[in-house]
């Protein structure tokens, strides 16, 4: 692959189209951390004439702000798209509706954002939608956030390493001491410890998350530990830190690997202690705050290497949980599919689709990078756009063409499935009776309703064909 050029690397440029000036220069001054220049469009008729001139001709993305004065955002992101189909557009807007989500991707959108954006989220964003190494449209992850009951019913599964992760998650939860919990990115740490605090004593005191990697490097201390007023320039008001904030409650600190050793320092005193000092103030005060930490990475090959400190791993593990990457619960997919699929369905704008047994395997020889949630973003995207009842492996063009189709065609027995569902939504096997009836369905249609071969094919007389037919209430013309 050949090297990436300056203007690749250096000169990536970015239209915005949003009239809040506030907004334009925070926006601005986040993408130039990474290279990108901005130009400001304040309304559609400025950006679409934008895109004719030289700059324009340049672009690599645009955002466009939902809220942007004049044409409506999806008619606008047609409107773009129609002029410039390679070019990624992301919407940003202050509504975590499906429904607009959907109506956006329909219209092109790449992505969506949900204001407040975290600095994090927006460079990752722009890289998911313009680095030729990340994977293309359909495996971009998607920021729609479905409710999800938080207890572990929820958590759909049957492979052993998983339930054992779930077991001892369970009985953690009903104790005081901190928790570890470790898995890679996308593997359901957040839903987890939200089951672990619906489960624990603490189930009615607040809980609160702080994302140590999309927390600014210098507001970590504050976001923790508070801070008074003054205590350094730009502290104009009292901050309550989270570990106060948070007394009696659960605290989860995610992404605990990505905290500096200094703030390691200052959370195994607390931990150690029972009591946090806000920066700046002359007391501590004493708390009562479980900790829950989650991490991307295995914090003991971290404090092998150095960069995490032996006595705050020791002193957060009391229980360690481990969360399985999707890979290595491949048998889990089926089930999990279905489940997300029943979920989207209830979302406006979609409706429930059932998915065939190709575009399964076609799923399960994937390795998933981004695990569950990538999954699920995956299944999402599919579903936007399905018109049939099912996904087929159709339905996945980018995968087919990643993993060649050979293989999951290889799987279902060289054709598609015809759709027959073997499983409910919550990963349980159907009826025997419900399977036996789609398929005597299934034989009457591909056979025309000539009933001699369908009983020929399925292997019973006709006799007992027309018995069944009327045990299970089918008509014969189905």
């Amino acid at each position: 692959m050949p090297e990436p050029t300056m203007a690749e690397t250096h000169e990536r440029l970015l239209m915005l189209i949003d009239d809040e000036p506030a907004q334009c220069r925070l926006i601005t001054a986040l993408a130039s951390r990474e290279g990108w220049r901005t130009l400001v469009a304040g309304d559609p008729e400025t950006a679409i004439a934008m895109l004719g001139t030289r700059q324009g001709m340049q672009l690599n993305a645009i955002i466009l702000d939902q809220w942007v004065p004049g044409d409506d955002a999806c008619s606008l992101i047609a409107e773009l798209k129609s002029r410039r189909p390679a070019l990624p557009i992301l919407m940003l807007t202050t509504s975590a509706s499906p429904l607009l989500a959907v109506e956006a991707m329909r219209a092109g959108a790449t992505d969506y954002l949900i204001k407040p954006i975290a600095p994090d989220r927006l460079m990752q964003a722009l890289r998911m939608a313009t680095t030729l190494e990340a994977p293309r449209d359909e495996l971009a992850p998607l920021t729609e956030k479905m409710p999800s009951s938080p207890d572990f019913e929820a958590m759909i599964g049957a492979t052993p390493t998983f339930r054992a992760a779930l077991a001892v998650a369970a009985k953690a939860a009903r104790g005081h001491y901190p928790v570890l919990v470790e898995g890679e990115s996308g593997t359901g740490k957040e839903m987890l410890v939200r089951a672990m605090h619906a489960a624990s004593p603490r189930a009615k005191a607040p809980l609160r998350i702080v994302n140590i990697g999309s927390t600014p490097a210098n507001s970590v201390e504050s976001a923790l530990f508070g801070h008074e007023k003054g205590a350094f320039p730009g502290a104009f008001d009292r901050q309550i830190g989270a570990l106060q904030n948070c007394d009696g409650g659960t605290l989860v600190i995610d992404e605990i690997d990505r905290l500096s050793m200094e703030m390691q320092d200052r959370l195994l005193e607390a931990v150690r202690t029972g009591q946090v000092r806000p920066t700046g103030a002359r007391h501590s005060f004493r708390v009562d705050v479980r900790i829950v930490a989650a991490s991307n990475l295995p914090l003991s090959d971290m404090v092998a290497g150095g960069i995490f400190l032996p006595e705050l791993h020791e002193a957060l593990a009391h229980v360690t949980v481990s969360l399985p990457a999707l890979r290595e619960r491949t048998g889990d997919i089926p089930p999990l599919s279905r489940h997300f699929l029943a979920r989207i369905g209830e979302q406006p704008g979609l409706r429930e689709l059932g998915i065939t047994d190709g575009a399964l395997s076609l799923l399960s020889a994937y390795d998933w990078p981004g695990n569950v949630r990538q999954l699920q973003a995956v299944l999402f995207r599919a579903a936007v756009f399905c018109d049939g009842d099912a996904l087929t492996s159709h339905d996945f063009p980018q995968l087919m063409d990643m993993i060649g189709a050979e293989q999951p065609l290889a799987a279902s027995g060289g054709h598609e499935s015809s759709g027959v569902m073997l499983y409910t939504a919550d990963g349980n096997l159907r009826p025997l009776e419900e399977i036996e009836a789609d398929v005597i369905r299934l034989a009457i249609g591909l056979y025309r309703g000539r009933m001699t071969e369908v009983a020929r094919r399925l292997g019973i007389g006709r006799s007992t064909l027309y018995r069944k037919l009327s045990d299970l209430g089918i008509d014969n013309a189905a």
